[in-house]
């Protein structure tokens, strides 16, 4: 039954958004084209930082920079519960989603899905953001210079977030 819902809700949007449209005599064809207008001047203005910060993650993850600094934390951290193969996943995890899902995937085949390492992970994922790349395309296209807490807000919450999945895969695979 769930599953009925769930792909009937797309199209029961669509209905309901092109519905209301003529309802109240918008212009829905017109209002769609503006938009995809605007979100493509969007994705070009931010086009340079995206391809510069995908371009700098991929060196650092080529390079094996992560996983240096991750077994290097790993050493003082240890205390923490944490496995040392988190660590890299962590600072890839706040620069990019796509790298930080292969590194997942690299997990899930070393030790797979239904481990400490693979709750962890998946846990992580879900609790954590990509921060660096959400505030550079968000501050970048509406041009905000000044960030003042976000950053220091936003590493507060990716902190809980790899709290929460230590604490929680702990608990499901132990539990």
């Amino acid at each position: 039954m769930l599953e009925f819902f769930s792909n009937l809700m797309i199209p029961l949007l669509f209905f309901y958004i092109v519905g209301m449209g003529l309802i109240q005599k918008v212009k829905v064809y017109d209002c769609f084209v503006k938009g995809a207008k605007e979100g493509m001047q969007v994705t070009w203005q931010i086009f340079p930082t995206l391809l510069g910060l995908m371009t700098g993650v991929g060196v650092l993850r080529a390079s094996g920079f992560f996983t240096w600094l991750g077994e290097w934390l790993a050493k003082f951290l240890a205390w923490t519960g944490l496995p040392e193969m988190m660590f890299p996943l962590i600072f890839v995890r706040m620069f990019s989603t796509s790298a930080a899902n292969a590194l997942v995937f690299d997990l899930f085949k070393e030790f797979g899905t239904d481990s400490l390492e693979g709750m962890m992970a998946s846990i992580m994922m879900a609790c954590t953001e990509s921060v660096f790349y959400t505030m550079s395309m968000y501050f970048m296209a509406v041009k905000i210079t000044k960030t003042r807490w976000t950053l220091a807000g936003a590493l507060v919450s990716t902190l809980a977030g790899v709290v929460a999945s230590i604490v929680l895969a702990g608990w499901m695979v132990v539990g």
